[in-house]
Formats: structure tokens, C-alpha cells, sequence
């Protein structure tokens, strides 16, 4: 074989070769890259899940409830301080009143989503 044909298929070996190795790297960042994105994928999932709970936990009837029951507690430690006579019933104002803008207050947001979106 000639020189000059023998030197070009080493050539074309050598840049084939080249080549695949430039594919292999590419490979390996793509696959580093999607082992990153999954691992981000699976920290907003686990946020999602907390932010979930925090959020269930915000609007649910036992929290509501519980600091209705603390707010009647210390309002009627406070009335007795003050000898307020009917500290027992007086103490029910601030808890019902607590109770009520809860119950009250998902339907005015509701009003106010409407309302304002219907600006937007």
C-alpha cells in the first residue's frame, strides 16, 4: 500500500477515535447533568410535601379549634386577675370572635380572588 492512503486511514482511525472519546465525555456530563436534575427534582418534592403539610395544618379545624381554646384559657385567667365576676362566660368573646374570622375569612378571600381577578 502507499504511503500516502496508509497515513490517511491512520488518520481517519485516529480522528474516529478522537471522536468517540469526545461522545463518551459528552455522556458522561449529560448523564451528570441528569443525575443533578434529579436530585433537584426529588428536594422540590420533599419541600412540596412540607409546604403541603404547613398548609393543611394552617387551615385545619384542630388549629383553629386549639388556639381558640388557649385564647378562652388565658382570657379567663386574665378576667379572674381583674375579678371580673362572669370570667367564664366573658372569657368566651375573644375565643368565639377568633373562631369566627376563621370561619369567616376563606370566604372573603374567595370574594377577593373574584374581585380581583376580575380586574386583572
Amino acid at each position: 500500500m502507499p504511503q500516502g492512503i496508509e497515513s490517511s486511514n491512520l488518520s481517519a482511525s485516529a480522528l474516529m477515535e478522537q471522536r468517540i472519546q469526545n461522545l463518551e465525555k459528552e455522556l458522561a456530563a449529560m448523564a451528570q447533568r441528569v443525575q443533578q436534575l434529579e436530585t433537584e427534582a426529588s428536594a422540590l418534592k420533599e419541600r412540596n410535601k412540607r409546604v403541603e403539610g404547613d398548609k393543611a395544618w394552617e387551615i385545619s379545624y384542630f388549629r383553629s379549634c386549639s388556639l381558640a381554646a388557649a385564647t378562652y384559657v388565658v382570657s379567663a385567667v386574665v378576667l379572674k386577675m381583674i375579678d371580673r365576676e362572669n370570667f367564664f362566660v366573658e372569657a368566651l368573646v375573644p375565643a368565639l370572635g377568633y373562631l369566627l374570622s376563621t370561619l369567616s375569612l376563606p370566604a372573603v378571600k374567595r370574594w377577593w380572588v373574584r374581585k380581583f381577578d376580575s380586574r386583572v
